[in-house]
């Protein structure tokens, strides 16, 4: 994979060249947005670089409780507490609703922040089936005895899957669960207003039912937050030991993320145009004879059986000016990918001149 030695957007630079570039989160094209840059250049020259305490000291400054009222605003929750990467929402939410349950049950090709934050003193790990919720109800019910936490990504990072979260809300309210969904890909991507897997799936709102998010994707910036009632929020501030000894999140990073919830507010559209131009894609390699998954997200794998089959792909489109990386990643998975992302900036040649690489490299490769 090159060096960057720019910004990221539609095309990166690396070594003097220019890529397109179809790799990364940034979906909705903020991270290089000239408003959030501006933002970012503000904030620095009144804030300085860093607040250099935690927010349980003296490191809370005004702009991160106005980040944490306008997040609470987008998702229609209470309020919102942010803290300083995505990671460790999911090890947050365990570690405060401890009490709560007594046994966790995962997708088995779920984020390593969600297997990797299990507390070490729960015992009892069910892996079910990649989103086989009948697999699911079957070790629920094996297991009746037990307090539930059920927990998924709301879109796979991988595969680009939407997890059937209407199907899990239901074993989880049929069993007295608790249901987290991690929704870091899903943030600004899913849903009427970008509220994410819950709301695209159009579910009630239950006490049962959490998110955890992150601003380092489709919000372009960085740092994780979840939004839900004060008792969820209040909970966090006063028992999450990540929370409480972190550093707080940089002004520059802070003001980047309100900027981009005041494009995503007053462009409703970008999401619109964001998963338009990922269902074409997805639906051109698939007719060019390519493994693909079928959910309309901007997250396209295209799978093989070998890895150096996609190692050589990666690299020929690499040689041909576009960076889609192929995978190796800590999640246990039985194909080799190229993980193709979409954002609401490429163009249509872009497109154009992918697929024809694709088309390329199928038939050259085919004669090897």
């Amino acid at each position: 994979m090159p060096l960057l030695t720019s910004a990221i957007g539609n095309y990166i630079y690396s070594d003097g060249k220019r890529y397109s570039y179809f790799a990364g989160n940034n979906y909705l094209g903020l991270a290089d947005h000239p408003d959030v840059i501006e933002a970012t250049v503000r904030a620095i020259r009144k804030y300085g670089l860093n607040f250099s305490a935690s927010r349980r000291t003296t490191g809370t400054a005004d702009i991160h409780l106005e980040l944490e009222k306008e997040l609470a605003l987008f998702k229609g929750k209470r309020d919102a507490v942010i803290y300083s990467s995505g990671y460790q929402g999911n090890g947050i939410l365990f570690e405060i609703l401890r009490k709560n349950y007594s046994a966790v049950y995962l997708d088995d090709l779920s984020h390593p922040s969600i297997s990797k934050n299990i507390p070490r003193d729960v015992t009892e790990v069910y892996y079910y089936n990649h989103l086989d919720t009948g697999h699911l109800e079957f070790l629920l019910d094996k297991n009746k005895n037990q307090k539930p936490l059920i927990v998924t990504d709301g879109i796979f990072a991988l595969t680009g899957e939407i997890a059937p979260i209407d199907r899990i809300f239901y074993l989880a309210e049929k069993h007295r669960a608790l249901l987290i969904v991690d929704d870091a890909h899903a943030t600004g991507v899913l849903g009427r207003t970008g509220k994410g897997t819950p709301e695209y799936f159009n579910l009630p709102e239950k006490e049962f039912l959490f998110q955890t998010e992150t601003m380092s994707k489709a919000l372009g910036s960085y740092g994780g937050f979840i939004a839900g009632t004060l008792e969820t929020t209040e909970s966090i501030r006063e028992i999450s030991t990540a929370y409480q000894a972190s550093t707080a999140l940089p002004p520059p990073v802070v003001a980047a993320s309100l900027a981009s919830l005041k494009i995503i507010r007053n462009n409703p559209d970008l999401q619109i145009h964001l998963l338009s131009k990922a269902k074409d894609l997805r639906s051109r390699i698939s007719q060019l004879g390519y493994q693909t998954t079928g959910d309309e997200t901007p997250i396209i794998p295209v799978t093989f059986q070998s890895l150096a089959m996609a190692k050589d792909l990666s690299l020929f489109l690499e040689n041909n000016g576009f960076i889609v990386p192929y995978i190796n990643y800590p999640v246990r998975m039985e194909k080799y990918i190229l993980r193709l992302t979409v954002s609401v900036n490429h163009t249509e040649d872009q497109a154009e001149e992918l697929c024809n690489l694709l088309k390329k490299w199928k038939e050259d490769y085919g004669k090897h």
